[in-house]
């Protein structure tokens, strides 16, 4: 039974083969692409990806890689313009089915993570995120021009890798000042 499997597996990616075809191109760009998603996924390091979905980055890394081996040579033409095919499929069919299924987008994109709530640091989220205080401080000042934690409403890790910042309504500072008897209270908001 298993070498049934492990004969098919052999001969549908072309393990053995000395050329692959179109089919075989196809399915090992499918596998890799899959692969390389769960990867970076669970790595979770946002900052390793960027600005970016790990699946557009996967896209990016193995579809310039396989398109470069048709320029270069090193590949059979048409079916690594195949596999090319394959990866930008795929790319689409994730899109398609995340757009249509927020909780599959969840897992294809990931989710936010909470770094601060009500001026308080979620510590839990900052180690899982990879992310050193001086970092969140950088964001802070870089992105609300903002000093400290306590200054935030809410500061998140979003799925692109940015941090988003909303800072705490500013209460205005009112100073009453009496000035003689008889004379009004005057009443400065700032």
């Amino acid at each position: 039974m298993f070498e049934v499997i492990g004969d098919g597996l052999n001969y549908a990616l072309g393990l053995d083969a000395k050329e692959l075809n179109l089919w075989q191109c196809g399915l090992r760009a499918a596998v890799v692409y899959i692969a390389g998603w769960i990867m970076v996924r669970l790595a979770g390091d946002r900052r390793f990806l960027g600005k970016h979905a790990a699946f557009d980055v996967v896209l990016s890394i193995i579809f310039g890689s396989t398109l470069s081996r048709t320029i270069n040579g090193s590949a059979p033409f048409f079916p690594t313009i195949g596999a090319g095919f394959v990866l930008v499929g795929m790319h689409w069919l994730f899109a398609g089915i995340s757009f249509h299924f927020p909780k599959i987008e969840q897992l294809i994109k990931g989710s936010s993570r909470v770094l601060i709530r009500d001026g308080e640091i979620n510590y839990k989220n900052m180690r899982k995120s990879h992310l050193s205080e001086k970092d969140l401080e950088s964001s802070l000042r870089s992105q609300a021009k903002l000093t400290e934690a306590s200054q935030v409403e809410i500061a998140r890790l979003e799925s692109s890798g940015n941090i988003s910042v909303l800072p705490k309504d500013k209460q205005p500072q009112v100073i009453e000042v009496d000035v003689q008897e008889g004379v009004k209270t005057i009443r400065i908001e700032m």
